[in-house]
């Protein structure tokens, strides 16, 4: 049996969301059948207004479909209140973003601290995950910097470090070489191709076809619908 054909990690089923602008709608996604296993490398593209946003903000539980179901590791999220989703969010789910979110007041080691102190795991605890990220990241000499002291691959270093110190089962990655140059942007696939190697699933969002063309798994949206699965190609 493959990875494929056993239960799915993600498990979407007539996912629909439908904005509402004045007296308009806009269909954002449409009816969006995706099953994901665990420890998959997938490329979420298409063009811009194709529900790619939608579609991660979904899986990250920042937004609720207007119809469907979707279930993680077996279980309907969609149906869970909002202090339970975020309590989900902040165990089985980490997040890259282009523009990073990191807390500019906040040094390097906080920042990564952050998702541990807001889920109550102990002081001591804390530290000694923070200090082996900051060996692991190479960022041991950077650990009281804030963001602003911090070049943009080490703000993104920081972020993966942060979006992984829970130990989630899913890292959502939205643009994540978007504002890095093509060195720095490489170091920083390679980080989080080192992450799904381990077994964590990787879901990526991209415009960039090359960084689209590294994952195992391509899905393309457009205007709203899933046009291609490369699993079923």
């Amino acid at each position: 049996m493959t990875a494929a054909a056993s239960a799915p990690l993600i498990a979407l089923a007539g996912i629909e969301r439908v904005f509402r602008l004045g007296d308009s709608e806009v269909h954002a996604l449409r009816r969006v059948d995706i099953d994901i296993a665990a420890g998959e490398y997938v490329a979420i593209m298409g063009p811009s207004g194709s529900g790619k946003s939608t579609l991660l903000n979904l899986l990250g539980l920042l937004d609720r479909p207007d119809a469907g179901t979707y279930r993680l590791a077996g279980r309907d999220v969609t149906t869970l209140s909002a202090d339970e989703q975020a309590r989900v969010r902040s165990e089985r789910i980490g997040f890259v973003f282009q523009s990073f979110h990191l807390v500019p007041r906040l040094s390097a080691a906080e920042n990564i601290a952050l998702p541990m102190t807001l889920a109550g795991i102990a002081p001591a605890e804390r530290a000694a995950r923070v200090a082996q990220a900051l060996r692991d990241y190479g960022l041991e000499n950077r650990a009281d910097h804030r963001p602003d002291q911090l070049s943009g691959g080490q703000r993104q270093r920081v972020a993966i470090a942060r979006a992984t110190i829970m130990q989630p089962a899913v890292i959502l990655a939205d643009e994540p070489t978007g504002n890095l140059d093509r060195a720095t942007g490489d170091e920083v696939v390679r980080l989080l191709e080192t992450l799904n190697a381990q077994g964590v699933t990787l879901i990526v969002v991209t415009h960039d076809a090359a960084l689209g063309g590294r994952a195992r798994r391509q899905l393309r949206m457009e205007d709203g619908s899933l046009q291609h699965d490369s699993a079923r190609a």
